[in-house]
């Protein structure tokens, strides 16, 4: 039997691999912080008025303070998370960026093994030699595409975005199932605050240092937020069910980047698609093999 969990989070991975082929539509030669900025901004108006509309606003207005202060912990963490993502995307191609993204649950081991002495077992130490071989393969073939693994930009921010990611997959599961945290409540002023914090960014970004690149609008700026919070909405459904794996959910939410994978890479044209696959599909064992172990 098909656990209740399994349909929203496929439903979650399929549009979170459509929104990263928005965010990168946006992203490419364009200035990243008001990309970011505008998507946030629709993105939580929809959210608003969906919730105005259909949902129980009642659950978003909750006088907490601690709740405030812990949603806003976790604001802070997911936008240091998506600035940079988001360089990271319009410095990558798409067929590297999206493979990388989807090693979270790696790092969440990973953090397991050095924050709580945690050591593997035989199935996650096989998981993870894949996933590094899997990265081998993309620093192999980003040379041949004038990517330096080491010294690039791009790879660091996405490295980091990723780890960031992997601490707030955590996060939420922390907030939802242990402080009890009402699902609306934490996607609403989750998105309220990052709008101001990612306003505050982009001040400072516009003030303090200048844009190298200037801003488009287009349509899939609109969309990229969209997109994001309805895939948000669906992994916070199915989080907030009890006896939940996050490493599971993780698992099965980050098949999203074979969405971004295929449409991807036909859409902006990347080259060496079938050594790629290769190296993808290393690493997409090697999360599987997680979730076993």
């Amino acid at each position: 039997m098909i656990a209740q969990w399994f349909w929203p989070v496929v439903a979650s991975a399929v549009v979170l691999g459509f929104y990263d082929i928005a965010k990168k539509h946006a992203v490419r030669d364009n200035s990243v912080m008001p990309v970011l900025f505008w998507a946030t901004v629709f993105g939580t108006g929809f959210f608003v008025a969906g919730t105005l509309l259909f949902g129980p606003s009642g659950a978003a207005v909750v006088t907490n303070w601690r709740y405030f202060g812990l949603v806003w912990c976790k604001s802070l963490l997911v936008a240091s998370s998506w600035i940079c993502v988001y360089y990271a995307m319009r410095d990558l191609p798409i067929s590297i960026a999206s493979p990388i993204r989807a090693s979270s649950p790696l790092w969440t081991l990973i953090g397991g093994i050095v924050l709580f002495g945690e050591i593997p077992s035989w199935l996650q130490g096989t998981a993870m030699l894949l996933i590094f071989a899997g990265y081998y393969g993309f620093s192999v073939l980003g040379r041949l595409e004038g990517l330096n693994f080491i010294r690039h930009r791009g790879i660091h921010l996405i490295f980091l975005g990723t780890v960031l990611g992997a601490a707030s997959a955590l996060y939420d599961k922390y907030l939802l199932n242990q402080v009890g945290i009402p699902r609306h409540f934490l996607q609403f002023y989750f998105s309220a605050d990052m709008v101001v914090i990612l306003g505050l960014a982009w001040l400072v970004r516009r003030f303090g240092f200048g844009h190298r690149h200037q801003f488009q609008w287009r349509w899939s700026i609109p969309a990229t937020g969209i997109l994001l919070i309805a895939a948000d909405y669906l992994y916070f459904y199915a989080l907030e069910m009890p006896e939940i794996r996050i490493s599971v959910i993780s698992l099965v939410r980050r098949c999203s980047c074979v969405v971004t994978f295929v449409f991807g890479v036909w859409y902006f044209h990347d080259r060496n698609i079938r050594n790629k696959a290769l190296a993808l599909a290393l690493i997409l064992l090697g999360v599987a093999l997680l979730a076993l172990g």
